[in-house]
């Protein structure tokens, strides 16, 4: 019997130490997420600049450790942070402004991300945020720290195996395209699309001669079915708009093609397309066997039709349970939602960079 015992002790101790050994396997592979983009993966960055499009208040973070407002556009955290998690990195991805972080946190990840940016400068302009050209140059910087903090050989190989997150593309439609004066007149919405495309193409590029390896070229969710063009969308008897969810899709396929394109040029990449467009539509159109009560009407409204950062800074407008939505405000997932997103990207295409 106490032989028993002590074999079953044994094999207790060795199942723990395999799994130990796996997961820093896991965390030796990805030492790092670093991640690219607009609101949907900003942690706080446009708190640090001039602009409009924050979310450093209440009730936004209600649900965020310390129940504090981060500048993440959701009651809590973002899909960016989850998978981090999902990774054994860390809990949170920080914002690169954020003066709270040093290189020594942003070593293990980092987020350049700025709220109502896209792929296209003018598309920055609209609300004074930063474009992607800046996101690359502080890169760039954070590069040159990373060799100061771990060594230039290190920080290479951080660089390569780390995995980089590329998610933007809705504000360039819903904000630019369809809103401002100007690219309508220079392109039809498919020009307009290859136009995004080729900016998206170049940017890869760039990364891939920084040292880049792993990355993950991100689509657009079913735009067509965001509270805010449901909620004006009166012919359409608040459904989704079906021609900004085509858009959608014509867009993921140029940036599926790209992933094959680069795949296939640019020696040892990794690049992947993740795609939240089908997982998105599901939970909108089936969001019962998910827990939630409400996929057309968001959390947090004040009843007018602003640009997704419509929350008010008082709790009278916020529905008492963000779990039981799909959408936080007028534009964003809630953190429930970013959960089940992040959850299925990483199953189905991230894990591949834990092979």
């Amino acid at each position: 019997m106490e032989f028993q015992s002590k074999l079953l002790a044994l094999c207790s101790l060795h199942i723990l130490c395999l799994l130990l050994f796996h997961l820093n396997k896991v965390s030796a592979k990805v030492p790092a997420i670093i991640v690219f983009g607009d609101s949907s993966v900003d942690a706080g960055n446009n708190n640090f600049i001039p602009t409009v499009a924050r979310s450093n208040f209440q009730p936004y973070g209600r649900d965020f450790q310390g129940g504090k407002a981060t500048g993440r556009f959701s009651n809590g955290r973002i899909p960016t942070d989850f998978i981090a998690e999902s990774f054994g990195i860390k809990e949170s991805v920080p914002a690169y402004l954020d003066p709270k972080y040093n290189i020594s946190d942003f070593a293990t990840g980092v987020s350049f991300a700025s709220a109502a940016t896209g792929y296209d400068n003018a598309t920055s302009d609209v609300l004074s945020v930063i474009p992607l050209w800046k996101q690359l140059e502080y890169y760039k910087d954070y590069q040159k720290n990373l060799s100061s903090y771990l060594g230039e050989a290190k920080a290479k190989e951080t660089i390569s195996e780390s995995v980089h997150l590329m998610s933007m593309g809705t504000n360039d439609f819903l904000e630019n395209y369809y809103t401002m004066p100007g690219r309508a007149s220079q392109y039809t919405p498919q020009q307009y699309q290859t136009f995004l495309a080729g900016i998206a193409e170049n940017f890869i590029r760039n990364l891939y001669a920084l040292g880049a390896r792993k990355i993950s070229l991100g689509g657009l969710p079913p735009m067509g079915c965001l509270p805010l063009e449901r909620t004006t969308n009166f012919m359409g008897q608040n459904g989704c708009v079906a021609n900004f969810n085509n858009i959608a899709l014509e867009l993921n396929d140029k940036l599926k093609n790209i992933t094959t394109k680069l795949n296939q040029e640019l020696p040892d990449m990794k690049l992947v397309f993740s795609n939240p467009y089908y997982i998105m539509l599901h939970i909108i159109k089936k969001p019962d066997p998910y827990g939630f009560e409400s996929a057309s009407v968001a959390c947090c409204v004040t009843g007018m039709f602003e640009m997704g950062y419509a929350c008010s800074r008082g709790s009278m407008f916020s529905c008492t349970d963000a779990s039981k939505f799909v959408f936080w405000d007028f534009f964003h997932p809630t953190e429930k939602t970013n959960n089940i997103v992040a959850k299925y990207v990483v199953e189905h295409v991230l894990a591949q960079f834990l092979e």
